[in-house]
């Protein structure tokens, strides 16, 4: 790897754990230190290595200046003896003398407890994937802004808001007792998953930022599954469901960036690799006897996998979808399920069910309902399509849109 693009690998790949195991050691009234001084070896790994060249270990190289900026950080404090060192004996159970432990397994130990503690009930939801993304994920405030399609002003607020909180509640970085665990382990997996929806199905022209919000969530889920507190049936079916629709990222998008639908996806380009991981960890799932929505929407995601276009695969995506909104109903999800109905039953009876929704502020309802017409009253279709159209808002979508409208016509 060229030196321009070794310095940004090894920020979005080690970032993250240097600052967790530094804000895990200081605690959460030093993050910002955490953040400045891991900051500051990459600074130093710029300006060093195109004068005396890559070394030979490169991650070794800038852990080690990590620990020597952390010390040298830490003895230049004058009220380090009487603030600094009392957090860090409040937050850890180490050795009093100041150490940074950089080895793989403090690494992940870091990591999974300070997603607990970023998630913890006290933190709004789109603070706890703000802090994910840039903590435990190494993302810089620009790439968090486009993600979430707003201002670096918006984004840096809701750190700051965030973070005091963290302080004011002085809530430790620490993996909770196992009953904690059991408890705050939905909030975990909640904002997993809503940090793998947003660049599933982000609007974002950026795709290296959708596909790495995808994969991080997937690794933030994967350090779950490595922990024996923490491997819970319901964290396979998550892992299992991100798999099988990361399998088919290539396939829902061409070059324009238009979403293409299910039917219209050229199968080939799915991963099958992802879909074998995806099976495996849904068979994981299957241990106990709680199901939750994220078996249902694995076991959907299995299914829309197979390329089949049966009935008996339809029906089974169906009483998925079913079941799903008896736990928990969503308008999203009962709109999807109107396609499978579609496919099981017919557009007539899917176009009575999706109608009944009257999702009027959705582009997706007056698509979906355009889709479920065309060929049955393509007047209608028409109008629906150019409903979508007025509301969708960003051009590949309006493009998608419009290529269905000229179809017709």
């Amino acid at each position: 790897m060229k030196q321009q693009e070794l310095i940004p690998h090894l920020f979005r790949s080690e970032y993250r754990k240097i600052v967790a195991v530094l804000c895990r050691r200081f605690g959460f009234d030093q993050i910002e230190t955490a953040e400045d001084i891991t900051s500051d070896t990459f600074v130093t790994a710029a300006q060093t290595w195109p004068l005396r060249g890559i070394p030979q270990n490169p991650v070794a190289w800038l852990y080690n200046v990590a620990k020597n900026k952390s010390k040298n950080f830490l003895q230049r404090e004058l009220t380090f003896e009487n603030k600094v060192m009392v957090k860090v004996k409040e937050n850890s159970s180490e050795p009093h003398e100041f150490e940074i432990d950089l080895s793989p397994q403090n690494i992940n130990d870091s990591q999974l407890q300070m997603m607990f503690a970023i998630c913890h009930p006290l933190i709004p939801p789109e603070a706890q994937i703000g802090l994910s993304l840039r903590i435990l994920c190494g993302f810089g405030i620009d790439e968090i802004a486009e993600a979430f399609l707003v201002n670096k002003e918006t984004v840096n607020k809701r750190l700051y808001r965030a973070r005091e909180k963290l302080r004011e509640e002085k809530i430790r970085i620490e993996l909770p007792t196992q009953p904690e665990i059991d408890e705050r382990l939905e909030t975990v997996l909640t904002t997993i998953y809503l940090l793998f929806s947003e660049g599933y199905y982000s609007v974002s022209k950026n795709q290296t930022i959708r596909r790495e919000l995808c994969l991080e969530a997937l690794r933030l889920c994967y350090i779950l599954i490595e922990n024996k507190s923490t491997n819970k049936p319901q964290v396979n079916a998550l892992l299992s469901l991100m798999c099988f629709h990361t399998s088919r990222f290539d396939a829902r998008i061409n070059e324009n960036g238009e979403l293409i639908l299910y039917d219209e996806q050229d199968s080939n380009l799915w991963n099958s690799d992802l879909i074998a991981k995806g099976g495996y960890f849904l068979n994981c799932a299957t241990i106990g006897d709680k199901l939750s929505k994220y078996h249902l929407e694995a076991a959907i995601a299995y299914w829309n996998t197979q390329q089949a276009d049966t009935k008996e695969k339809w029906e089974n995506i169906l009483q998925l979808y079913n079941r799903l909104l008896q736990i928990e109903y969503s308008p999203i999800a009962a709109l999807n399920r109107t396609y499978a109905l579609s496919k099981a039953n017919g557009k007539k009876e899917a176009i009575i069910a999706a109608e009944k929704l009257k999702l009027v502020d959705n582009h997706f309802y007056f698509a979906l309902l355009g889709e479920l017409y065309t060929g049955v009253d393509n007047k209608k279709a028409k109008e629906n399509f150019e409903k979508a159209l007025f509301i969708a808002k960003t051009h590949p979508d309006k493009q998608s849109i419009q290529n269905k409208i000229d179809k017709l016509s």
